[in-house]
């Protein structure tokens, strides 16, 4: 009994003890400093572009000094002199009773500015992190073909592509892009669930008609929030009147919107009709966008031949010369190889240089030699500067804007690349692999909660997606996650991209036999696929040597990787090596020092 009534006082004296001396105070203080100081960095740190693991060390290491705050508090204390230890000080001449007033004003003013911190991140920041929809937005939904002969459906989809194009040339108009709204074609979903998931205020939406020589157009614009109707008009007009009809209709939805036509000179109005006016050479034009945006291969056969046709009735069809040359350059990188591959990109060639030289400031003309450059040519330079001048000519266009991302992130630019990027994702906001370069770009500047958050929208959008989970593994690795890395590697689906995911994921676990297999068996089932791969593989298991074996096996067989050499975290390891300056060299990319010099 006396001995747990002297435990009991000595628990007392101690706590009281610790009282005296604010050790209590001490410790409340601090906690609330580096509370305070970790959301202040967390909510800032984004604005300034910094890293996300500096908020996660920043709270590691005011845990590991915890305890050496609170013993400072126990042996030191503030006298009038200084600071001197608690044993020298005599009790008549103690502060101690002072000093605790002050630290509990200190600790009001900590907690206060937590609070207001933490009450800015819950009601501002949080709330403003998705863009409020801008009332001058619409997205043209596609009209649908009332002729019911699946034949016409190029012509249905053709006048809408139109009316996007055309309405794009006003100023301050948000218009979605095409491969984003026509998703919701036959969709069941209501206009408010349309508008919000495309960002829009307005749907123009219609149907379409062609019997013969007549043209019938409904078209109505509706206010998405609550399905009002803006504006309607039903148009009969002799087909020889079409593009007078499709100006007809574009204005006047433009002057429901309040919005003025771009009058600068340096963004020149963007047509695809031909300047002759031939209707039908505008119609094989619209039916090579047709089997454009269809997969197969028979497909590109038939949009090669209706681009062709469009050419043969009207020679200086610009737009439709640009259109062959995509054609050309996108086949040959699905379906050719060898000598075939390399006459296609010959033909891509001709049609590029022939559609900038009828019209130079046709924005689609430089992109479309943009893309031949890049992936053919490996032109970053010339990919560069054809990028840059189609979002001069045209820019709204949101493809224009996310090839001159590519372009600065391959000339390791990450950062200009990912506000281009925003911005095209701003126009075609349901493109799910923009998400997934997005996401590249981000994790390249350790933006890692960023880059999961983007290729998460890429799950949400395209699940099945190809190299989504693929680049989820690579961020679980920068995290130093082997578990969640290897994880994510499992998810991708089955095939080339999952043996990626898998021998990356590897690389980390404290398996080495899994490891080894793992890179050996992406070697031998996709050695000629994805020599780059391999490579940062190697990086990624500190093997300089293999790791530049493997580059300039990429070089050797114009891997399409190489673009991501500048922005990759796994290959920047080795910059400092005198190898990968040479490479640089080699394959006509700045060096790491030098893009940072680049304007």
């Amino acid at each position: 009994m006396a001995t747990g009534a002297l435990t009991v006082s000595t628990r007392s004296s101690f706590l009281s003890e610790l009282k005296r001396r604010n050790v209590l105070r001490a410790g409340a203080l601090y906690v609330g400093a580096v509370w305070a100081l970790a959301q202040g960095i967390a909510q800032l740190g984004p604005v300034f572009g910094a890293p996300d693991w500096i908020t996660r060390g920043f709270a590691i290491a005011g845990a590991i000094g915890f305890p050496f705050w609170m013993a400072f508090a126990w042996f030191f204390e503030l006298t009038p002199e200084g600071l001197k230890l608690e044993r020298d000080v005599e009790r008549g001449t103690s502060i101690a009773h002072a000093t605790g007033r002050k630290l509990d004003f200190w600790i009001i003013g900590v907690l206060a500015v937590a609070v207001v911190l933490l009450l800015t991140n819950l009601f501002v920041v949080r709330r403003d992190t998705k863009a409020p929809i801008p009332d001058q937005s619409i997205a043209v939904l596609p009209l649908t073909n009332e002729a019911g002969n699946q034949d016409e459906q190029y012509f249905s989809d053709g006048l809408s592509e139109d009316l996007i194009t055309t309405l794009s040339q006003f100023a301050g108009l948000k218009v979605i892009s095409r491969n984003s709204s026509f998703q919701f074609r036959d969709s069941k979903d209501d206009s408010r669930t349309i508008g919000a998931k495309l960002g829009v205020a307005h749907l123009l939406e219609g149907s379409v008609r062609r019997a013969g020589d007549a043209v019938r157009v409904s078209a109505t614009l509706v206010h998405a929030a609550d399905g009002s109707t803006l504006w309607s008009e039903r148009y009969d007009r002799p087909y020889r009147d079409l593009f007078a009809l499709q100006d007809e209709i574009s204005g006047a939805v433009a002057g429901a919107l309040k919005a003025k036509l771009m009058a600068r000179s340096t963004a020149p109005v963007q047509t695809d009709r031909p300047p002759s006016g031939n209707l039908d050479a505008y119609a094989a034009y619209l039916q090579g966008n047709f089997y454009n945006a269809r997969t197969t291969e028979a497909d590109h056969q038939q949009a090669v031949a209706q681009y062709a046709k469009a050419i043969q009735l009207d020679p200086h069809y610009a737009r439709a010369w640009a259109g062959l040359s995509r054609e050309w350059t996108g086949y040959a990188q699905q379906f050719l190889e060898g000598a075939a591959a390399q006459q296609a990109y010959a033909e891509a060639r001709k049609a590029a240089d022939k559609a900038v030289q009828l019209q130079p400031d046709l924005a689609a003309a430089h992109a479309a030699r943009a893309t031949l450059l890049r992936n053919a040519d490996f032109d970053w330079a010339g990919a560069e500067a054809d990028s840059r001048r189609a979002v001069q000519l045209a820019p709204g266009d949101a493809d224009a804007k996310f090839s001159l991302g590519v372009s600065l992130a391959t000339l390791g630019q990450p950062e200009e690349a990912i506000t281009l990027t925003r911005q095209a994702i701003e126009i075609n906001p349901l493109r799910a692999t923009w998400y997934s370069w997005l996401c590249a770009y981000l994790s390249s500047l350790d933006r890692l909660d960023e880059a999961e958050a983007a290729i998460r929208r890429a799950l949400d959008l395209h699940p099945a997606g190809e190299g989504h989970y693929e680049a989820l593994t690579i961020i679980e690795i920068q995290r130093g996650d082997a578990q969640a890395a290897l994880a994510a590697a499992k998810s991708e689906p089955d095939g080339s991209w999952q043996r990626m995911a898998l021998a990356l994921a590897h690389q980390i676990g404290s398996d080495r036999a899994a490891a080894d297999a793992a890179l050996q068996k992406l070697i031998d089932e996709d050695a000629t696929l994805a020599p780059y791969q391999i490579a940062e593989v190697y990086a990624l298991r500190r093997d300089a040597d293999k790791t530049f074996e493997w580059l300039d096996r990429t070089w050797a067989s114009r891997d399409p990787g190489i673009t991501s050499l500048l922005t990759d975290p796994f290959l920047l390891r080795y910059q400092d090596d005198p190898r990968f300056a040479a490479f640089c060299k080699k394959a006509g990319l700045p060096t790491t020092t030098e893009a940072k010099a680049l304007p």
